[in-house]
């Protein structure tokens, strides 16, 4: 019994002297346990929304200034004519467009019934649906503060419009979604087993000694897995667009210029935790438990950025995954082009040069 113990104890003793083991032990969890409880959820938080008043009456302005003070929405800006609703929605930052009619306050004494319309970014029809029944809460809230026994016949009709995705489908939201995490942690799981692999078997002594520089070394890891990335991505938009009838408004080849972008700095990542890992099984672990949560709850893929935390909020520009998926979102069911999505394509291609950067740095550092 004693051998049992004096053997149980130093297990103990192994575990706590390895930070990695501890790491897995009690890091993952709380990290898991603080995303899930911040991220899920569906509620909505400052979305960004714009004004289109063409009464520009008190009531209206009451009504404004009603929704504004909610937590729920921020008014980005005012707008004009209703030519710059479409403009507004292609940048990508409104999710909403609150349209009242002319002569609001009129309508609503005359004919007892004043009518909003409502036109919301169904791109994410989930998010959509809850914008337009906070709007609806929010109308009713303020008839039932502002309205008078006699004037209790008022009415103000909220009229939903959905752009880009009218009928509301579900495959539009979770297909650029499922081809994001697709692309990321295939191609992230491929590369970050490449380098350690070599450490494993033998061959990296190899790698040291000869004549071939670390950046030659970086890029000809990652070279072999792009076309078969870009194998994956166009079996993943021709299954998309036959079998789940996903529309392409925009440029396909903009589409594939992008696609293989993500797919590049999804690789180069996937290198980094190779130089960075020392065996296969770390990389494995780092690929999937340090990507596959980031990717699915802090890329927008399922539930909206804007209602998170603030921390949330601004490690989630670190995420390439977030930056794909409005890109493709933009692409696809927008049909915008380059003029639209150039800030997101930037921060790609930084973010793929700072990986493969930081990779060769690596390298270096193991040369020596």
């Amino acid at each position: 019994m004693k051998r049992f113990i004096g053997f149980v104890k130093k297990e103990f003793y192994h575990i706590f002297r390895d930070k990695r083991s501890l790491f897995i032990l009690f890091g993952m969890p709380i990290a898991q346990i603080l995303l899930f409880g911040f991220a899920i959820t569906n509620e909505i938080n400052n979305v960004e929304i714009a004004i289109l008043d063409q009464s520009k009456e008190v009531t209206t302005q009451e009504i404004i200034h009603k929704i504004s003070a909610s937590k729920y929405f921020n008014i980005n800006q005012l707008i004009e004519k209703e030519s710059d609703i479409e403009r507004i929605f292609k940048k990508g930052k409104v999710k909403a467009v609150l349209n009242f009619e002319k002569n609001f306050s009129k309508n609503l004494i005359t004919k007892k019934n004043a009518k909003i319309q409502v036109i919301t970014d169904a791109t994410d029809p989930n998010t959509a649906n809850t914008i337009s029944n906070y709007i609806n809460a929010i109308l009713q809230n303020y008839l039932k503060e502002e309205t008078t026994s006699s004037l209790k016949a008022y009415k103000i009709e909220p009229k939903t419009r959905m752009v880009y995705n009218p009928e509301l489908k579900s495959v539009y939201m979770f297909v650029p979604g499922v081809m994001t995490i697709i692309l990321m942690l295939v191609s992230a799981m491929m590369t970050s087993i490449s380098i350690t692999k070599e450490k494993e078997i033998g061959t990296m002594e190899i790698l040291l000694v000869s004549p071939l520089k670390p950046n030659q070394v970086i890029v000809g890891k990652v070279f072999p897995y792009i076309f078969l990335s870009i194998i994956n991505a166009i079996v993943i938009i021709v299954l998309s667009i036959f079998i789940f009838k996903m529309p392409v408004y925009g440029s396909f080849f903009l589409l594939a210029i992008e696609s293989v972008l993500f797919i590049i700095t999804a690789l180069a990542l996937g290198i980094l935790i190779s130089t960075i890992s020392a065996t296969q099984q770390t990389a494995m672990m780092i690929s999937l438990m340090g990507l596959m949560l980031p990717v699915i709850l802090l890329s927008g893929f399922i539930f909206p950025i804007t209602s998170m935390p603030l921390p949330l909020q601004v490690i989630s520009n670190i995420i390439p995954a977030k930056w794909f998926i409005i890109i493709i979102k933009a692409v696809m069911l927008k049909g915008v082009g380059l003029q639209f999505v150039w800030k997101e394509t930037l921060i790609l291609i930084g973010m793929a040069v700072l990986f493969i950067g930081v990779s060769v740095k690596k390298y270096k550092i193991r040369l020596e």
